[in-house]
């Protein structure tokens, strides 16, 4: 305690702690993911019934699938919460839909078991598309309900009062993490360090020592730790405040961006060791990724084919030259293959590219520019929703690319690469990617390279169908799309 005063005196600490009172994010979650359970359980109830239905046709059902509906909601209550679904504020959005598909999987295990217990004359069809409509309808409302949380984070509803502890560098890059509303968190206050040396413009409320009392005053539910602001036998104490207060605290890690899935927690004689499970395709990955592409990029053109032909009528009828564009481009480990795309500039455009980056100013590895002269009307329509890159499939069905991976490269964007991008061709360049939905042409060739090594890192099939599922509702929203 000698030590705690020393520190007081040091960084001008009042010996009164002001006893400040915030909204309680914590409570306000648990309202809400009361109704987010609610919406769960009629996602899975309208997918059985929905299934039965299509399956049988419309009819009242029998007695021993009505009693399947009713015990239906305690399997996806308990289920869906074991995976921690009703704290997915704590998740991020790749492993939130990660178990989101496990627990369906699993409701739709048990509630089969269960069919088989009641004698309930169903079929693998009605189990299939149960399946695919509980997956469907969950991921929609559980989008909507994520929709809500963004505004209300934005108006600091659901912001949860944060202390920092630490007053270094880190602590301060961490602050400025925190600006964002969006991200759940309201800095209130410092818990002072024996590392004192910045400034991070918040009141300090204490130190270490006096951290159960900041925390019961000042009403914080959640303390973020600055891991090179402490000691280990600070954080025994950080850890004992928090235990007894029952506040959440979370501690930086100086990693590069990864998945949740990819860490483990380990005891190494008293401390606490991240594990980092490496990643990488091959062997089997490999086949299954290759298996996935062909089987859905096969589906996907015959569903839609009316589609296609009726885009080829459309292009051929409004300007003269082919239907399809046809551009050399860099594949896997720098393969070259002839791209596939619906023409949507007028017929010799690429031959203004030079002139058209010497007029705009325009030095970036990648080109494309808004309001792009060259295009043609049909053109502006198929690129504002990505039609033009339809013909993609056929790639993917001949192998040169996937249905997922980086964006595929001109042979002239390479022989400009550094040497940190030419990681990016360790996999087939894909249709979408994580550039695709998160900002497209909005982003800087750099940040589109970033985006494609973080996808190569961190790919797993959940993973894969995660950036297809957010890939829709992107194209649907034209963001960055010209």
């Amino acid at each position: 305690m000698a030590q705690s005063r020393e520190l007081k005196d040091s960084v001008g600490i009042d010996s009164a702690i002001p006893s400040i009172r915030w909204p309680s994010a914590r409570e306000a979650y648990r309202r809400l993911y009361r109704l987010v359970a609610l919406t769960d359980v009629l996602a899975v109830e309208l997918a059985l019934l929905g299934a039965y239905w299509i399956r049988f046709g419309i009819e009242v059902p029998s007695d021993d699938f009505l009693l399947l509906l009713a015990a239906a909601p305690v399997f996806v209550l308990a289920i869906f919460a074991a995976a921690k679904l009703y704290q997915a504020f704590r998740l991020a959005p790749a492993e939130e839909f990660r178990r989101i598909v496990f627990a369906v999987s699993a409701s739709l295990g048990v509630i089969m078991l269960d069919s088989f217990w009641l004698q309930a004359n169903l079929s693998r069809a009605w189990v299939a598309t149960s399946w695919a409509l509980a997956l469907f309808l969950t991921l929609v409302a559980r989008r909507m309900w994520h929709a809500r949380f963004g505004h209300l984070r934005e108006r600091g509803v659901l912001t949860f009062p944060t202390l920092i502890v630490g007053e270094n560098e880190e602590a301060h890059r961490l602050l400025s993490a925190m600006a964002r509303p969006a991200l759940g968190f309201r800095p209130i206050g410092v818990v002072a360090t024996a590392d004192v040396g910045v400034e991070l413009g918040l009141p300090v409320l204490g130190s270490i020592d006096d951290l159960a009392g900041v925390l019961a005053a000042s009403g914080a539910e959640c303390v973020f730790v600055a891991a090179s602001a402490v000691d280990p036998a600070d954080m025994k104490t950080i850890a004992r405040a928090v235990r007894l207060a029952g506040v959440e605290v979370r501690i930086t890690a100086t990693l590069p961006d990864v998945l949740a899935s990819r860490l483990t927690v380990q005891p190494l004689g008293g401390l606490t060791a991240l594990s980092l499970q490496p990643v990488r395709l091959s062997g089997g990955q490999v086949i299954a990724k290759f298996t996935f592409d062909i089987l859905m990029a096969s589906g996907m053109l015959i569903l839609l084919s009316p589609l296609l032909v009726l885009i080829s009528l459309a292009v051929a009828v409004s300007s003269s030259g082919p239907v399809l564009y046809r551009q050399r481009r860099v594949g896997l480990r720098g393969r070259p293959f002839t791209m596939l795309k619906f023409r949507t500039m007028r017929t010799g455009s690429e031959r203004d590219v030079a002139q058209l980056r010497a007029r705009h100013n325009v030095d970036d590895v990648m080109f494309k520019m808004k309001d792009d002269p060259r295009v043609t009307r049909v053109g502006k329509l198929l690129r504002r929703f990505s039609l033009d890159e339809l013909p993609q499939l056929f790639n993917v069905v001949r192998g040169d690319m996937s249905l997922v991976g980086p964006r595929p490269a001109l042979p002239e964007e390479v022989a400009k690469y550094e040497d940190w991008h030419l990681d990016r061709l360790e996999v087939p360049p894909g249709i979408t990617g994580l550039w695709q939905i998160s900002g497209r042409a909005d982003l800087s060739f750099d940040e589109c390279v970033q985006l494609d090594l973080f996808y190569i890192e961190n790919w797993s099939l959940t993973y894969e169908l995660f950036i297809l599922g957010k890939t829709i509702p992107v194209l649907l929203s034209r963001r960055g799309a010209y």
